[in-house]
């Protein structure tokens, strides 16, 4: 099976189901590497940090030195200070912004008649709200956005080969330009404290000591690729499911009430990220395989959230779907600290979609073309056509 095929990142649930039923468990010997596939496998890999590490090596390297890729005790304490920036609280009062910024990215579009759903409005939204959260001034956003593209091309490392050494020498001159412009930002923050997530970032403390320059650039890097391309295709993967199952959109618009059951469905039946990292501390037994120590793993997200063992009918899309333990945002410590973001982007960016665009479909029935980065799933580009909902003037 080739891993890296359009067809197989456009859907690879038939490959995860037959995975399932006859190896849950797959040491994969060109990479050297073990996929996961069924729940609780993929749930153990994630949440029993006696034998698995975060901390992993691809053919490449070493993984980038941020959060995600870091054990306790370092990881609880950095993890601590960005939990600030994502309180109930301060994550609820972004609502109003995001509100705007989603009207304020439509708005050209409603006058056409049509968008690229992804260029125009999923990709550019959260890059723009995190953006704002970090302190970014609005005439970098441009840059913003590339420099997260490139980011998450480090999902090539897993591939090997040429592709593999293009991603990390393209990552290393990014990761420059990125630290100085950091260097400077935080600069001005020392000097002029604001009330963003960068100025929370330069004046936090770990055992007494301030954060280094590069523990803020690990930050910065995670916020940029973590906090933008989860919502980025969840709120694409959200239009797909509707336009393949018109039936439960249709049940959508008669109850807009189920919209955040909606939006676990669309997590759970096409999740965002298909797959997380591990490494073995220790010789593991999973699924009556021994899986050895010091290696590669690759839990399939994607997979377990499919698996008919854990949910009714797990191949069908159902928006009211009661129990959904799904995991798409992972499980356990490092359960996605931008989880509640995701959601509420979702939620004001489907709110606006349903209500402003009638009769959407695709321009083309031509197979869409995923997105750059291996681990994702859903599309670059997903021109629509649509008939724009004309409201009546105030007071007319």
């Amino acid at each position: 099976m080739d891993f890296l095929s359009d067809d197989m990142r456009r859907d690879p649930y038939p490959f995860y189901a037959q995975a399932r039923e006859h190896f849950p468990v797959l040491h994969e010997p060109g990479a050297d590497l073990w996929l996961l596939f069924d729940y609780d496998s993929v749930k153990r890999a994630l949440n029993d940090h006696e034998a698995f590490s975060n901390i992993v090596e691809t053919s490449s390297g070493q993984t980038p030195d941020w959060l995600v890729f870091s054990d306790p005790p370092r990881h609880s304490k950095l993890r601590a200070i960005v939990m600030r920036a994502f309180t109930p609280k301060s994550i609820a009062s972004l609502e109003p912004r995001v509100r705007e910024l989603s009207h304020e990215l439509l708005a050209p579009a409603l006058e056409r008649g049509e968008l690229d759903l992804v260029a125009d409005f999923a990709a550019p939204l959260p890059v723009m709200v995190i953006a704002e959260m970090i302190g970014i001034p609005i005439a970098d956003r441009r840059r913003f956005l590339a420099w997260s593209d490139v980011i998450m091309l480090l999902s090539y490392t897993l591939s090997g080969g040429d592709a593999a050494a293009r991603a990390v020498e393209q990552h290393a001159r990014v990761k420059e330009e990125m630290r100085l412009y950091l260097r400077e930002l935080a600069a001005e923050r020392r000097k002029a404290p604001k009330d963003d997530l960068l100025t929370r970032l330069v004046e936090a403390e770990v055992d007494g000591e301030r954060l280094t320059e590069d523990e803020l650039l690990g930050f910065f890097q995670l916020l940029l690729s973590a906090g933008t391309e989860t919502t980025t295709n969840l709120i694409s993967n959200a239009i797909l499911s509707f336009l393949e199952h018109p039936e439960q959109l249709a049940r959508l618009r008669a109850e807009p009430g189920l919209l955040p059951s909606a939006i676990e469905e669309v997590l759970r039946y096409r999740t965002p990220v298909q797959l997380a990292f591990r490494k073995t501390k220790r010789d593991v037994e999973l699924n009556g395989q021994q899986v050895p120590e010091g290696k590669l793993v690759l839990p399939l997200l994607g997979s377990a959230n499919r698996d008919a063992t854990k949910f009714r009918d797990a191949e069908s899309f159902d928006i009211t779907r009661d129990p959904n333990p799904h995991i798409a945002f992972g499980h356990g410590i490092h359960f996605c600290l931008g989880a509640s973001l995701s959601r509420l982007e979702g939620r004001v960016a489907l709110t606006h979609l349903l209500e402003t665009l009638k009769d959407f479909r695709r321009t083309s029935d031509a197979p869409w073309v995923p997105r750059k980065a291996l681990h994702v799933l859903g599309p670059a580009s997903l021109p629509l056509r649509f008939e724009p909902v004309r409201r009546a003037a105030a007071g007319a």
